[in-house]
Formats: structure tokens, C-alpha cells, sequence
């Protein structure tokens, strides 16, 4: 079936003939979306992708001859197409295989269906539209990601209002301004957040001094097990929260799945309230506690569709905390960080591959171990 010609020209990738055939069945079946073509193995996604030019492809994960994240590394790095990863969320391996392609390009991911599951196919339109509209970058893996970036631009400060901190600073810290030193990092992501997090955290040294609560819009299931994956490609150690635990004094803390992240009375608090921007866990919910308990703070907003994030950076710079936006040039989605940037509310727009080490400069560096006695003056 051929549709009009502004329909979406999808590539369907999946290996299982029974789910193939009901893929293309229901793309088939709704209006806007051409089918171009059905490959069993990402060798053929390869050899499709580059011969018919889809406009999104449906990706699954584990596939004979070429993995999913195989096809997708290599799609990415030599004919970029967004992609919309459809996986199992049972199995650890394949959801990790996930991670990997999400971190590698691909756009967002969608569970694969169930049997009698009602709403499937309307999730998975909506989704492969959402996908198709995001114009992605090449991304060639053991090479750097983005070209050089141009100098950050800076953004007038507002006055800050007085906040007391919410716990010491670090000995030695710099002051800042409003003479509050940050005390504490927090990090907001959506659409293309994986890689933008691994970037941003895998620059900064196994003994960051701060603690780094992080906040990024990954459904259910696949949130669960996302900290355990970021664990293992960063130095430093991540976690999900724990509800009403001690503010740590180190390491990374992340949002649980569908629960908003906040920090009241120094402790960190898992909270069912309603949506903010569709979304939950959202990243204003965490920075505007945040702006509420503890204005002497570092706040990044990355890569994401939407607005999510960027009214509570403002109150968190008005609060007197160093915020900081990524770039578009860097972005896959210069959605959330263009809203904070709108609103006058990051002070430094920075290419992603600047955003970690800026964020390292602002502790002081751990003093060199003296020479023991009778050592080399």
C-alpha cells in the first residue's frame, strides 16, 4: 500500500517473521506511512538503508548475521537515519544492547508488543513520527563525536536572590557567585541523553567531590536498568534513588522511573505528583527544589525534546547556582536546552565535549600526596 507522497517511508528491521508481518501490517494500515522495506538482519538494514534512503527505521536488537546495535553503529556513522529502537525489556543483555545503540544514535526506543496489549500500535505510530522529526548527526564511534565547537556564548546574569546552603561546601572550594560555592551538580536530559551523559559524566574523575543527581526521560521499563548500565561506562559509581536517603556526598543518583526526583530538608524524595511537561520524572520538579533548598548548585540542561527543565534552571539561577546549557551544534535535540537559553536562564552555552571539564573546574583539584621521608626533594 502506497500512501500520498509526504507519507514517512519506513524501514522495518526485526527478525521474528510473525512480529515483521504485524509491523508491517500496521504501518500498512495507517495513514501517513509508506513501508519501503522488510529486513530480517541487520546486514540487510545496512543494504536497505543505504539503497532505499528511509526516512525512520524500526529497529529490533538482537538479530542473526548483524545485531541491531551492529547495524545501527554503522548506519549512524555512514548514512544517519533516525531510528526507533524496538526491544524487550525481560532480558538484561538485549536491554543493555539498548543503552549501546540509544548511545550511539539512535533516537528512542518503544517496548516491543505484547500479545492483546491495547494501545500498542497507536504508541508506536506516534512514536515513529516523533523519531522521523529529528534531524540526526553522523556519529562515527572511536573518533570525536562533533567538530569543534565555537566559543560558548555568554548570557547575562540575573541578580540572585539570597538562599542559605543546604550543606557545607567542600574545603578548599571556590566561592561563586553570590559567595556560595556549588555544592552539588544536577543534570537534565531527554532524546539523545544516553550518549550525552556518558560524554558529560565520563569527563569528570572517580573522585568528584560532588554528589550528581540526574534526571533523564526514559519510559518504563527501560529506566529501571539504565543507572546499572551508566555504572559501568562512566568512572564514577550511579545508582538509582533511594526515597527519603541522606543526600550521598559523592557519585551519581538518578531519577526512578516514573517518580519525580526532589530534594527536601537535605534528604531526596521519590514523588508520585502529577506530570510536568508530560513528563515524569521531570527535571523541573528536581531544579526547582533544588532553587527552593539549596540556590548554591550546578545545573546542566542537555540534549531533549521540549521545555522540560528550563523554568526551573531559571529559578536555579536566580537562586545564585552556575548554569549551564548545551549548544544546538552538539544537540540531537536543541529543544530543552534552547528553551533555558530563550529564557535567559543558562549563563554558558557550551558544546557538549565542554560541559564535563567545565563542571570539573569547579572543584579544586585533590592536593599531590607529599614526598615520603627521605624521598627526592
Amino acid at each position: 500500500m502506497t500512501h500520498a507522497c509526504h507519507s514517512l517511508r519506513v524501514l522495518v528491521v526485526e527478525d521474528s517473521l510473525t512480529v515483521r508481518m504485524f509491523l508491517g501490517e500496521v504501518l500498512a494500515d495507517a495513514p501517513g506511512f509508506d513501508v519501503v522495506g522488510l529486513a530480517q538482519d541487520g546486514k540487510q538494514a545496512i543494504e536497505m538503508c543505504q539503497e532505499l534512503r528511509p526516512d525512520v527505521i524500526s529497529m529490533d536488537m538482537m538479530m542473526p548475521v548483524m545485531s541491531g546495535l551492529a547495524a545501527t553503529e554503522y548506519i549512524m556513522a555512514y548514512c544517519p537515519t533516525p531510528i526507533l529502537v524496538v526491544s524487550s525489556s525481560v532480558n538484561r543483555g538485549e536491554l543493555f544492547r539498548t543503552y549501546e545503540a540509544l548511545s550511539a544514535g539512535a533516537v528512542d526506543v518503544i517496548e516491543k508488543p505484547k500479545p492483546r496489549q491495547e494501545g500498542w500500535e497507536q504508541a508506536y505510530l506516534a512514536q515513529l513520527r516523533l523519531v522521523a522529526r529529528v534531524k540526526v548527526i553522523t556519529h562515527l564511534r572511536g573518533r570525536k563525536p562533533f567538530a569543534p565547537a565555537p566559543a560558548s556564548i555568554p548570557v547575562p546574569a540575573l541578580p540572585p536572590a539570597p538562599v542559605a546552603p543546604c550543606f557545607p561546601p567542600p574545603a578548599g572550594a571556590t566561592a561563586r557567585r553570590g559567595g556560595a560555592a556549588p555544592q552539588l551538580v544536577a543534570i537534565g536530559a531527554s532524546t539523545g541523553g544516553p550518549r550525552a551523559l556518558v560524554d558529560v559524566l565520563g569527563a569528570l574523575p572517580a573522585d568528584f567531590p560532588l554528589p550528581l543527581l540526574v534526571v533523564i526521560h526514559i519510559a518504563d521499563p527501560f529506566g529501571a536498568s539504565f543507572a546499572d548500565w551508566l555504572d559501568g561506562q562512566i568512572a564514577l559509581p550511579v545508582r538509582l534513588v533511594g526515597n527519603g536517603e541522606r543526600l550521598p556526598e559523592r557519585g551519581v543518583v538518578m531519577a526512578a522511573p516514573g517518580r519525580h526526583m526532589l530534594l527536601s530538608g537535605g534528604r531526596l524524595v521519590c514523588d508520585d505528583g502529577p506530570e510536568l511537561h508530560s513528563c515524569r520524572p521531570s527535571v523541573d520538579a528536581l531544579f526547582e527544589s533544588l532553587a527552593r533548598e539549596c540556590g548554591a548548585a550546578a545545573a546542566v540542561l542537555l540534549t531533549g525534546m521540549g521545555q522540560d527543565g528550563a523554568r526551573g534552571m531559571l529559578a536555579l539561577h536566580r537562586a545564585g547556582a552556575v548554569t549551564i546549557a548545551q549548544d544546538e551544534a552538539t544537540s540531537v535535540v536543541y529543544g530543552m536546552p534552547r528553551e533555558a537559553a530563550m529564557l535567559g536562564a543558562a549563563q554558558r552555552i557550551l558544546p557538549l565535549q565542554e560541559i564535563g571539564p567545565a563542571l570539573a573546574a569547579m572543584v579544586p583539584a585533590a592536593p599531590s600526596p607529599s614526598s615520603p621521608p627521605g624521598g627526592a626533594p
